[in-house]
């Protein structure tokens, strides 16, 4: 089986914080919450359940990879799907409508 495309930990942006909550002074002291941003399609996961940053890091890893922005952008990606606002803006050019109007109980086209 032949790789398409790969992504990893690195083409995200990784963030830390301070989770809050339940669990005592770990997490009001340790940036033990981690949210990953994958940069080319915008999806976003995050985890602060576990005392663990790397589980965390893992678990976030793994919902962005899960997340619907992130399925579409990978469908796009594999199947060439082009965006629908450059669909809409390639189909609304003018050589591409017909104008027709309504004369008696026939449509003919109008002149432009």
């Amino acid at each position: 089986m032949e790789k398409v495309f790969s992504v990893t930990i690195h083409d995200c942006d990784v963030q830390t914080f301070r989770s809050g909550g339940k669990g005592g002074q770990n997490q009001n002291k340790r940036e033990t919450g981690v949210r990953v941003i994958h940069r080319p399609s915008g999806a976003v996961g995050e985890s602060r359940e576990e005392r663990s940053q790397l589980i965390n890091k893992q678990r976030a890893f793994r919902r962005m990879a899960e997340s619907s922005k992130f399925r579409m952008w990978t469908h796009r990606t594999l199947y060439g799907l082009e965006k629908v606002e450059d669909k809409v803006a390639r189909d609304m050019q003018p050589q591409n409508l017909l104008v027709e109007g309504k004369e008696g109980k026939q449509w003919v086209p109008l002149d432009s």
